[in-house]
């Protein structure tokens, strides 16, 4: 235990509180790391840190570990968070900044299908990469999802506590159903004491980082040039969704985005949609 005061016993604070307000695990590991660099950077009480100790954490960030904007942003919010936590009025300059509006990567109709395929020798790689795909949940809530979560009768899973601790249903299509249901079958041969509906090797349940490398690997093996990760096929349902016709809000509800803001990034990706727009209603000057 660390002592009063002291950045360990700060940093044990700022954790039992983010349990308390239940947290997820991915966000509390997140936090745990920023929050800690913060109080060895300032090295000082929170109540005695002033704007100039902020404004050169800042230009650590920046400078220094050369974080990009969505990353300051993340760091700050930890920083804010922690303030919060001990109902603490922070410097006034402890302000995020503006988060970068990148196009967000994602596959092409083609590289998904590609993709899908590759994974088609291992029923456990393949249960994992229909879902991403044809779902857009999150890494961590893969990780989450224990067998009883799954209605494969209704064909639909239910999310538990997701980001921002909010429980929602998720859709199963047609198109990966069979396979999940296949890898249930298989996984109800396994002898584990985890409900977990995806376990390793070691009949546990899997990590994020683990199933990250999972598709990272898959993508290599799909012979797809880009980065592949979790998140890249989140952002591949969603956009394809949108490209098929899909309601901005539908897509928001889908996701489990608390705001249709953060549903936005999407509106801008789908270049094919654009041009036919323009098309239609483009104006004419002949």
């Amino acid at each position: 235990m660390g002592k009063a005061g002291s950045p360990d016993r700060e940093l044990e604070r700022f954790i039992s509180y983010m349990i308390g307000e239940r947290k997820s695990p991915y966000t509390i590991k997140q936090y745990r790391f920023l929050v800690g660099h913060f109080l060895k950077f300032t090295g000082k009480t929170l109540q005695s840190v002033n704007t100039e100790d902020i404004e050169k954490y800042k230009n650590f960030l920046a400078l220094e570990k050369k974080y990009s904007k969505n990353s300051q942003y993340l760091a700050i919010k930890a920083v804010k968070l922690l303030y919060k936590s001990r109902n603490i009025e922070p410097p006034l300059n402890l302000t995020t900044p503006k988060r970068s509006k990148k196009m967000p990567n994602y596959l092409t109709q083609r590289e998904a299908k590609k993709l899908l395929d590759a994974a088609h020798d291992d029923l456990k790689t393949s249960a994992m990469a229909s879902l991403l795909v044809y779902t857009g949940i999150r890494v961590g809530e893969l990780c989450k999802i224990d067998v009883d979560d799954l209605n494969l009768e209704e064909r639909f899973i239910r999310i538990r506590s997701g980001k921002g601790d909010k429980d929602r249903i998720v859709i199963i299509p047609d198109e990966c159903a069979k396979t999940l249901h296949e890898y249930l079958m298989e996984r109800y041969k396994v002898q584990s004491t985890t409900r977990a509906y995806f376990v390793s090797s070691r009949k546990s349940r899997f990590d994020t980082s683990s199933v990250e490398r999972i598709i990272r690997n898959l993508g290599k093996k799909a012979e797809i040039s880009r980065k592949v990760t979790p998140h890249v096929l989140r952002h591949t349902f969603a956009t394809t969704v949108l490209r098929n016709g899909g309601d901005i809000r539908f897509i928001q509800q889908i996701l489990g985005h608390a705001s249709v803001a953060t549903t936005q990034i999407y509106t801008h990706v789908d270049d094919n949609t654009l041009r036919e727009m323009y098309e239609k209603h483009g104006p004419r000057f002949d």
